[in-house]
């Protein structure tokens, strides 16, 4: 098998969703959840060879988990499937229109068990880009070494690192993140944060244009700033970029900044410029928000270019 375009690794989980409080009975719906596997699905639906790694257990979520990443084109062959932890679950209730809270069962899942020795094999098969973020090195002592071990080798054989700060206050504080994720940083080309996380990875306080000069010192290539509903920006040392966010009906932001992350690697993986990159990630961040789960609403290669030819509310007839 031909190496992967992408590989990224951490945990995937089985997502109960909620339209209405969970205290009062909210029905719920199963849906696959992972940062990293969001990625991993937005790349193999634009054409790329994307493979996740990490662990689930040997039950039916496990299974779930497996078959909604085959069934979108993932590969999945280095999984481990672990008889004796359960495969994490996470419940999303929607509070309110605008207000989404996330409950995680993950402690001793499988996921937090990843290691070292889960990566080797899909390193060494090679990948022109690594991607992970900062909820993997949150969940263990294992999982923590893992992702250390990964980008060192990943360095040392000339694979391109990306990283996504994706801060989770409920994993860890930011003290305990910013001892993790600010070295991590020094061995990534690509750095994705939202703005108010680049503290965890940079020198230079709460100034923006200080932290990602520290980052450029440090070697990475380009740091991306994601924006919310303003877009985002790009630094790299030619200047800053910026991409507006496209006009849309947001009706549900979980997996919008993953979904952003995908959209930016697949124009790196195709060649184009760093504009040209931040278009297809707010692209990709737009079909996010617009429709409902972490990934289901994101496009095939062929309709990327839908939201720019077509009026809010438009019908395709």
């Amino acid at each position: 098998m031909s190496a992967a375009d992408v590989l990224t690794f951490g945990e995937s989980m089985v997502s109960l969703r909620s339209a209405a409080p969970l205290a009062a009975g909210g029905a719920l719906r199963m849906h696959l959840a992972g940062a990293e596997s969001n990625v991993a699905i937005g790349l193999a639906r634009l054409g790329h060879r994307s493979a996740w790694v990490g662990r689930v257990g040997a039950d039916e979520l496990g299974e779930y988990v497996l078959r909604q990443l085959r069934a979108e084109g993932v590969r999945v062959d280095d999984v481990t499937r672990d008889a004796e932890r359960p495969t994490g679950l996470m419940f999303l209730e929607q509070r309110t229109a605008d207000l989404t809270r996330v409950h995680y069962h993950r402690a001793g899942s499988a996921g937090s068990a990843l290691c070292v020795d889960d990566l080797r094999g899909p390193l060494a098969a090679g990948a022109r880009i690594l991607h992970l973020t900062g909820i993997t090195p949150a969940l263990s002592d294992s999982a923590r070494a893992a992702v250390l071990g990964a980008v060192e080798s990943a360095s040392a054989t000339g694979i391109l690192v990306c990283l996504d700060v994706n801060y989770r206050a409920r994993l860890w504080s930011r003290d305990e993140a910013r001892s993790v994720l600010y070295p991590l940083a020094s061995h990534a080309s690509i750095v994705v944060a939202s703005a108010d996380e680049l503290d965890l990875v940079g020198d230079g306080g709460a100034d923006e244009s200080a932290i990602v000069a520290s980052l450029l010192d440090r070697g990475a290539g380009q740091v991306l700033v994601k924006l919310g509903s303003a877009g985002a920006r790009a630094h790299t040392a030619d200047g800053v970029h910026h991409a507006d966010a496209l006009a849309v009906t947001a009706v549900d932001t979980v997996g919008a900044g993953d979904a952003f992350t995908a959209g930016y690697l697949s124009g790196h993986l195709d060649g184009l410029d760093v504009p040209d990159c931040l278009r297809r990630g707010v692209t990709l961040g737009a079909f996010a928000v617009a429709g409902r789960g972490d990934w289901e609403g994101l496009p095939r290669r062929e309709e990327l270019s839908l939201l720019d030819r077509h009026e809010t509310g438009s019908t395709i007839r």
